[in-house]
């Protein structure tokens, strides 16, 4: 199973999943994934939110982490944060694409790009995980 299988299985039953969000690479170096703007996750106006776009990128940004995690280690969002530049309408699809800044012992800082199936620069994300050490007793993520 490849590695972006493995954590969209992982997701299941949780908030990225309720986002729709669908990781279709996943690497020490890059994260891709996509989401259809679906009407439950937009504003009045029919574009998505801006906390959907913040979700989004967030989950990205956490999952390259764990991509990079040692044995046992976990991690949290500390910092984010995103300028908007466009809307993505109902039926759109998005796609994320992160890369990190940093991959440090401690911390890790990832940009995302959030497009349109275009191209067009929607959003743009810069996020600060923390990497929480395993347990003395943890054997696992």
């Amino acid at each position: 199973m490849s590695l972006a299988a493995e954590i969209q299985e992982r997701l299941k039953g949780i908030f990225p999943e309720l986002l729709g969000i669908r990781l279709t690479e996943v690497t020490p170096e890059r994260v891709l994934a996509e989401l259809t703007v679906r009407p439950e996750i937009c504003t009045t106006g029919g574009v998505m939110h801006g906390g959907a776009f913040m979700a989004f990128a967030d989950t990205l940004g956490a999952v390259g982490t764990i991509a990079n995690l040692p044995p046992g280690a976990r991690t949290t969002t500390i910092e984010s944060k995103t300028n908007f530049i466009g809307a993505a309408p109902v039926g759109a699809r998005v796609i994320g694409e992160s890369t990190p800044l940093h991959r440090g012992r401690t911390t890790m800082v990832w940009q995302t790009r959030i497009s349109a199936e275009s191209g067009k620069l929607l959003a743009l994300v810069t996020q600060t995980q923390m990497v929480l050490p395993a347990p003395a007793n943890s054997s696992g993520n």
